[in-house]
């Protein structure tokens, strides 16, 4: 993957928390990244964890250009049975084309449709990333989807879906101690307040801007209301132009909304915790499904989350909140105030989560999967597969729009 540690994303936290469990049951793993910050070390553990970083000569939007990654995953294909590729990410193909050199499957785990913000650039971007990902799952021998929602709205995996699996991802959160619990709320003085919380990057996608707009009219019937914002404020990649034009109404509300920067462990478990609502008010596909809502029900805490494809799933499974249009601010306004005048009728046992959601559960889905892609009866492409990619890559770059144009509507 592109970005790993002390980068923090959902996939990140994805591959961390298979990574464990896959370990635990006796599997070595190794993660294949880039040296995004020379000050970090190229090799690395972390952990349990081989981290191989890999020297980035430039950048280009939001991905790394590495000369040297062919020749790392090379040798790393060589001395792994299996390779795990994490889309999006420029590099996707070349992995892909590395494990048919080396005669290893290889299993494509798609995250997210890439959406950059605005500009022709980054539209150009965006169609020769998911240009590249088509590469990589005609090359790779199965795909990895986290619902079958997200899946069959995606431009690329409806048309690949003889080859998806869907497997649930691996979402893990133990409950806060009693002492970090109370702590927690004595420093932020929650006490008596209505409190909704929103854990993530501060990133256009994530929607931030439809809950600041919201907050006036939450005010009206809650003017005890905080919000807290648990996540990277500061140094978000690419979007300090977006933190920039908000900063200015953040400070307005004053003690109505607070950054706690980057929070783990028990502490986030306590964030969870001590929020009467949380929410998720996604823009578009870059947001497949929300690591952080499942980690919120876990805490016993109900989520309002928008009507996008897969991110709407959670909510559905376990009837934890409500969903919300997509980009509405006044409609979100509403749903939050519908939670925050009766929580109980959004919540479940624990345990209706962890059914549906573990890291457990995922790594046995994995482990079965690899094991059907290393039986000797499992057949795979030799070279043909990659000169098959790369004529039809030029063919998908043309054909972009229109694949757009055939999708089913983001909201039913």
């Amino acid at each position: 993957m592109t970005y790993y540690r002390p980068y923090v994303s959902g996939p990140i936290i994805y591959v961390e928390n298979l990574a464990h469990e896959l370990i635990e049951r006796g599997h070595e793993v190794t993660i294949l990244t880039s040296q995004y910050d020379p000050g970090l070390p190229r090799h690395e553990r972390i952990g349990p964890l081989n981290v191989v970083r890999v020297p980035v000569l430039f950048r280009i939007s939001k991905g790394v250009i590495m000369p040297s990654f062919f020749f790392e995953a090379l040798a790393l294909a060589r001395r792994h049975e299996v390779m795990a590729i994490q889309v999006p990410q420029f590099e996707a193909p070349v992995l892909a084309l590395v494990a048919r050199l080396a005669a290893i499957p290889s299993t494509l785990t798609y995250h997210c449709d890439v959406q950059l913000p605005a500009g022709l650039f980054n539209r150009i971007v965006d169609k020769v990333v998911l240009g590249g990902n088509v590469v990589a799952a005609l090359l790779s021998d199965q795909i990895i989807a986290y619902t079958e929602d997200y899946a069959r709205h995606s431009p690329l995996m409806h048309r690949f879906m003889d080859k998806v699996t869907v497997i649930p991802p691996p979402v893990e959160m133990q409950p806060p101690s009693d002492s970090v619990r109370q702590a927690f709320r004595l420093q932020h003085e929650l006490t008596g307040k209505k409190v909704i919380g929103i854990c993530g990057r501060f990133a256009t996608e994530k929607g931030f801007e439809q809950l600041v707009q919201a907050i006036p009219t939450l005010l009206e019937e809650f003017p005890n209301l905080e919000v807290l914002h648990a996540g990277e404020f500061e140094n978000v990649i690419g979007e300090q132009a977006y933190r920039d034009r908000l900063r200015p109404i953040l400070e307005s509300y004053g003690g109505h909304w607070r950054s706690l920067g980057v929070l783990g462990g028990d502490e986030l478990a306590a964030f969870f915790e001590a929020c009467d609502v949380t929410v998720l008010p996604s823009l578009n596909r870059t947001e497949s499904f929300g690591f952080v809502q499942v980690e919120s029900m876990l805490n016993g805490t109900p989520v309002v989350a928008s009507n996008l494809p897969g991110v709407r799933v959670p909510v559905r499974t376990t009837g934890m909140g409500r969903i919300t249009p997509i980009g509405d601010s006044a409609a979100l306004a509403e749903n939050l105030a519908a939670v925050l005048r009766h929580p109980d009728e959004y919540r479940a046992p624990r345990a209706t989560v962890e059914a549906e959601y573990s890291a457990e559960r995922s790594a046995s889905e994995y482990l079965a999967l690899f094991g059907r892609l290393l039986a000797p009866s499992a057949r795979r492409l030799g070279l043909l597969g990659p000169m098959i990619g790369a004529a039809l890559f030029a063919l998908f770059v043309a054909l972009t729009e229109r694949q757009r144009r055939s999708l089913p509507q983001d909201v039913e």
